[in-house]
Order: C-alpha cells, then sequence, then structure tokens
C-alpha cells in the first residue's frame, strides 16, 4: 500500500530506532533519517518527502523549532511529533502549529504505522471502505425499492441513498454511476406509489397518511408554543436533505437535532407547497376561503406575496393569540438588517424566517452558464449551499438565536432534482411555465408519461377552468414543448427543478434545533 512513499525521521537517538525502521521498511516505506533538527530542515527542503516524523526533544534546534521552520516552507507536508513529555503547553505549542498526529514515547512500531497510515493512505482506505459498505448494502437497497409500502419505508430508503451518495462523492470510487442508477430505479418506484395513495392522503382522518405541508404549524410548531416557548421557524426554500446534511456540522456546536422527514404536497412549488404550510390548508380551501389570497398561475403578481396573512388566518382558525413576525431573506443586505433589529425578535412569540438563496441559486444555475459550470453535480450543488451558509447572515442569525435558548423549526416547501429526460407537452398560450408539472384546459401528452389530475378539486388543487387538468413529470423527466424542441431541451437538460414528483422534492427534511446549554 505503501507505494515507495518517502519518510523523513529525525530523532537524536536514531540508532536506537533501528528496529522500528526496519519494520517500516519491510511495509514498503523509504526511510531517510536524521539525528539532528538542522540536518532534518536541510533534508526537508532539498528533497520530496511525504512525511516527516519529528522528535521534541533534540539538541540545538529542538523539534518544536524545527516544526515552525518546516511548515513555514512546506505547509502542506504532514508533520508527526514524537516526545517523552507530558507536559500541555508542549502539545498545544504541537497542536498550534498544525501537526498531523502527537504521539508520546514509548512508542512501537504499530503506533507509528497506524499514524502513517491515516496520514498517508486514508482517501485511499475511506474508498475502499466507502465501496465495500455500499457493496454490500446494494442488495439490501435493492429490496427495499421494490418492497416500500408505507411512508416510513421511503423515508427510511431516501436517508439512506443519501448517505451513500454523499459518501461516494467524498471517496474515490468508481461507484457513483451504480448508485445513480438505483437512485433512478427508487425515484421509479416511489413515482408509481404516490400515483396509488396521494388521492388517498387527502381524505380526513385518512390512516397511513404521511405528515403534509398543511399539517406543519398544528404538528409542530403550535405544541411549542401552546408551552409558552419562543420559536423560530425556519424555512430554505429548495432545500433538499443532502443539503440539510452538508450545514449540519456547522450547526452542532451550538444545537441538538431532532430530526425528521414530512411530504410535500404536490404540486412541489412554491405557490402551493409554502402556502399550504403557512395557511394549514390545501390550495383548494384557500383559494375558496381567502380569495383574495390566492395568487392565480396566470397572474402577474408574486405567487408568495400573502404568506404574512395567511399564518395570521391560521392562527386565527385555530383560535391562538400569537404574536409573530415575518421576515423574508432575498440578500445580505436583509439577513444583516434582521441581526441589527435581533432584540425586536425576542417580543414575538414566534418568528417566521425564510432564506431564498438556494432557490435563487437554482434558477441562476438554468440561466448563468457560470452558475451551471459551478454546481454541475449534486456534489457541487451540495458544496454551494454549504458555501453560502457558512459565509452569510444565516448561520450568524442560527447562532444568535441559540444563544437566546430558543428553539428552531427547520424545514423548506420543497426539494429539488436534477432533470435530464424531455417529455413532450402541448398547451396553449396560459398554460404555466413549470417544466414539473403543467395545468390547463388544453394540454395534449402522453398520459403514459405523466401522473394526470383531471378533477383537481379531489386532490385539493384550484380549478381556473371547468376543463382544467393537471399533470405532473416522475423521476428526473422535463416537460418540453415540441416548438423549438431541441434548444428548449438543451438549454433545459442537466438544471435543477421542482413542481413533480420525486424522493428530492416530496420528502423532505423537517428539523427542531434545540440550543445546547
Amino acid at each position: 500500500m505503501s507505494s515507495g512513499q518517502k519518510i523523513l525521521w529525525a530523532d537524536d537517538e536514531i540508532d536506537l530506532l533501528k528496529p522500528h525502521l526496519l519494520f517500516l521498511r519491510s511495509k514498503g516505506y523509504e526511510l531517510v533519517t536524521a539525528n539532528n533538527g538542522r540536518d532534518a530542515l536541510d533534508l526537508a527542503t532539498s528533497e520530496p518527502f511525504d512525511l516527516i516524523i519529528l522528535d521534541e526533544n533534540m539538541p540545538g534546534l529542538t523539534g518544536l523549532e524545527t516544526l515552525s521552520m518546516i511548515k513555514q516552507r512546506l505547509p502542506h507536508t504532514p508533520v508527526i511529533m514524537i516526545t517523552k513529555s507530558e507536559e500541555e503547553n508542549i502539545m498545544d505549542q504541537a497542536v498550534g502549529s498544525k501537526i498531523a498526529d502527537y504521539l508520546i514515547k514509548p512508542v512501537n512500531p504499530n503506533q507509528i504505522l497506524i499514524a502513517i497510515k491515516k496520514h498517508l493512505h486514508s482517501e485511499q482506505l475511506v474508498s475502499q471502505k466507502t465501496t465495500d459498505d455500499y457493496r454490500q448494502e446494494f442488495a439490501s437497497l435493492s429490496s427495499l425499492i421494490n418492497s416500500a409500502d408505507s411512508i416510513d419505508e421511503w423515508y427510511d430508503l431516501y436517508g439512506r441513498l443519501v448517505y451513500r451518495e454523499m459518501e461516494l462523492a467524498d471517496a474515490d470510487t468508481n461507484m457513483d454511476e451504480m448508485l445513480e442508477t438505483q437512485k433512478k430505479e427508487a425515484n421509479a418506484e416511489f413515482y408509481k406509489w404516490v400515483k396509488r395513495n396521494y388521492r388517498d392522503w387527502l381524505d380526513e382522518g385518512a390512516e397511513n397518511a404521511p405528515l403534509m405541508s398543511p399539517r406543519i404549524f398544528p404538528e409542530k410548531v403550535f405544541p411549542l408554543l401552546d408551552k409558552g416557548e419562543k420559536v423560530f421557524f425556519i424555512l430554505i426554500d429548495n432545500f433538499r436533505l443532502d443539503q440539510w446534511r452538508t450545514i449540519k456540522p456547522l450547526l452542532a456546536e451550538y444545537f441538538n437535532f431532532d430530526e425528521s422527514l414530512y411530504t410535500s404536497i404536490l404540486p412541489t412549488a412554491t405557490q402551493y407547497a409554502r402556502n399550504a404550510i403557512f395557511s394549514g390548508l390545501m390550495p383548494a380551501k384557500i383559494e375558496k376561503m381567502f380569495p383574495e389570497l390566492w395568487i392565480d398561475e396566470d397572474s402577474e403578481e408574486g405567487k408568495n406575496i400573502n404568506e404574512s396573512p395567511l399564518i395570521a388566518t391560521q392562527f386565527e382558525r385555530y383560535r391562538k393569540n400569537v404574536k409573530f413576525s415575518y421576515n423574508k431573506i432575498n440578500d445580505t443586505a436583509g439577513g444583516e438588517k434582521l441581526l441589527r433589529d435581533f432584540a425586536k425578535l425576542e417580543a414575538n412569540d414566534l418568528n417566521v424566517i425564510i432564506f431564498n438563496f438556494i432557490d435563487m441559486l437554482s434558477h441562476a444555475r438554468t440561466e448563468s452558464k457560470m452558475i451551471r459550470e459551478l454546481a454541475a453535480t449534486n456534489a457541487a450543488y451540495r458544496s454551494l449551499s454549504e458555501s453560502w451558509f457558512r459565509h452569510s447572515s444565516a448561520l450568524e442569525i442560527f447562532r444568535r438565536i441559540a444563544a437566546k435558548g430558543y428553539k428552531i423549526i427547520l424545514t423548506t416547501d420543497h426539494g429539488t432534482i436534477r432533470v435530464d429526460n424531455p417529455v413532450k407537452v402541448v398547451g396553449d398560450k396560459n398554460t404555466n411555465t413549470n417544466l414539473r408539472y403543467k395545468l390547463g384546459k388544453n394540454l395534449a401528452y402522453n398520459p403514459k408519461q405523466v401522473f394526470e389530475v383531471k378533477r383537481p378539486a379531489d386532490f385539493g388543487l384550484p380549478a381556473p377552468n371547468v376543463s382544467t387538468t393537471y399533470i405532473f413529470a416522475s423521476r428526473d423527466d422535463f416537460f418540453a414543448y415540441p416548438n423549438n424542441y431541441n434548444y428548449y431541451v438543451q438549454y433545459y437538460t442537466g438544471t435543477f427543478q421542482h413542481g413533480g414528483i420525486s424522493m428530492e422534492e416530496m420528502l423532505i427534511p423537517l428539523i427542531t434545533l434545540t440550543p445546547k446549554q
């Protein structure tokens, strides 16, 4: 495994370490030795080494002094320090100098070997282990894809697939295509399962119905408010499970997590799913009960301009006297303003905050060639999401909330999926522009390729016309018009879209964050 990697070992008692040197050479490593810091520094700067081992207590130029000089000249070469001393200040200095490892004498050859493997072979070992683990789990995942028949089984399957996807993306392995094929198979079966069951979920008191958008406030927010807790409800638009797992480590220092998934309503689009969350109603009921707050597809107005009034209607309907604020963050200035005004938020029982960055990123990726290059894959898309969260005001807002001891309900209205397969649809000029769902009275399509809803009222959806039909795309399909078809397909293939039926769009994170004491 060593592939002849070259190691420099500096110790003033190097002659006493011959058994260690022989052992490492027997493992295939090339060893070069020095018995003082000055010689070690000269060697390190005159020829390349994969790793350096330094004794801390050498006469003349000490190990710490040698370490400092090596790090200035060779900052990326891993250094393992060995010492007889257990003094904490020496350990602190070594760790502060970004050593790779710190060992206390006496050390045996296997200890040295483990430390070397950790720093020279970790990527190779992790890749091999990740590949082996996925191979072993492949059959189990395939079996669950074919047998899953409850929402909890689909949550479990999707969570496991996302875990494997993220593990394989971080490892140098050739298993990505196999996993992608398995995810497509899972989405094909999930689509069939949703088609069979979705209508039944909408019946009042339906058994085995998943937690869906209109029930988020009654089941997750109200119980905390009823206990007298101050709550922040934070919604990140277009936020998938893999993106949550990417930013989770940034919050682990401040919060404990109660993690779950819930199921978005159809269409998995902001106008429908987010309004359903804030109103506690299916879209058809919003239109019927509050026509002044429902915006039709063909309207020029923004589809979510009435979110705050919709929240108020839900509290009124449930007879809850709740003081709340509504805050939508579209840019850095908006986040910084919220931080400046944070003290005002503490007067409220509930503060709703919406972050639109990931949604803006997905749209920018469609429209900008540069952003498309930066987010060419799911892994790159996650990375950009993590970078935004790490460097934006969002992370500071979470920290501020934790410092005040308030709970957060973190969720989204829908996820998004990378689309690759065009499906032809013909519609009139009034047909909506979304690529994953369409509604209209003159749609032409192959019914075998879509989930069609000819009676929108049965699915809790508004019908602008008596003959309105909704159709939803499955898996990684997207709807394309025959006019200028080739250009349309080339422009949208590989973009991230939402509105249809897939695990990525419908099975979405719902996290309760409790500040650590």
